[in-house]
C-alpha cells in the first residue's frame, strides 16, 4: 500500500529554509515509494478565526473560503509532515492562521463527538520540521508544544522532528548540507 503525505509548506518564503528541508524529506519519501500531496499554505486565502462558535453545532467552520479544501486534503492523507521557521518561538502567521481555524475540528473532536476515556492511537503519523536563527536552548518549545496540541486536533503523532539551528535567512540552508541529508534520510525511512 502506498501511504499518501499531506506535506504542507508554512514558510512565507517559496524558497526558503523550512521549504527546502521539506522538499528534500519528501523526495526521499517519494523515492521509498510514498504518494506526496504538496500544500504551499501561503497560496490559500484564509481569514484568521473570528470566534464567533459557528462550529459548535456541526464542527464544521462557518468561515468559507480556502480553508476547507486545505483540511480536506490533510485529513485524506495518512500521514502529516509540516516545515515551519520558527517566529518568536513558535510556528509562522500562514500556519498559526491555520491550525487557529482548526478549532471546528476541536470543537466537533471533544465536544460533539467526544473520544473515549481510553485514548486511541494517533490514526496519522507525524513529522515536523523547523528552523530558527539562533541556538538558543529552549528555540522550538513554544513551536513544539503548540504542534502537538494541533496535529492530535488532526488525529496525528508527533513521532519525528527535524530541528535545524543556525538558519535565517534565504538560502542559509545551503551552508548545511547535512541538514538537507538528514531530511531526505528521513523522509525515506519515516513514511514506509
Amino acid at each position: 500500500m502506498t501511504i499518501k503525505i499531506a506535506a504542507v509548506y508554512a514558510s512565507p518564503r517559496r524558497s526558503g529554509n523550512t521549504a527546502a528541508l521539506l522538499s528534500a524529506a519528501m523526495q526521499g519519501a517519494e523515492d521509498a515509494g510514498a504518494s506526496v500531496d504538496s500544500i504551499v499554505l501561503r497560496d490559500y486565502a484564509m481569514s484568521p478565526c473570528l470566534e464567533i462558535y459557528g462550529c459548535k453545532e456541526k464542527g464544521e467552520c462557518a468561515i468559507r473560503d480556502d480553508f476547507q479544501a486545505v483540511r480536506d486534503r490533510i485529513l485524506a492523507a495518512d500521514a502529516i509532515a509540516v516545515a515551519t521557521p520558527v517566529f518568536f518561538y513558535t510556528v509562522s502567521a500562514h500556519l498559526k492562521i491555520f491550525m487557529d481555524r482548526c478549532q471546528s475540528l476541536w470543537v466537533k473532536k471533544y465536544w460533539i463527538d467526544p473520544q473515549p476515556a481510553e485514548k486511541l492511537p494517533p490514526a496519522r503519523k507525524g513529522l515536523i520540521i523547523s528552523a530558527g536563527a539562533t541556538k538558543g536552548k529552549k528555540l522550538f518549545d513554544g513551536m513544539l508544544l503548540s504542534m502537538r496540541y494541533f496535529f492530535d486536533v488532526l488525529d496525528a503523532g508527533v513521532d519525528e522532528t527535524l530541528l535545524c539551528r543556525g538558519l535565517d535567512f534565504e538560502g542559509d540552508i545551503h551552508r548545511f548540507p547535512e541538514y538537507l541529508e538528514a531530511a531526505r534520510r528521513l523522509g525515506a525511512v519515516f513514511f514506509r
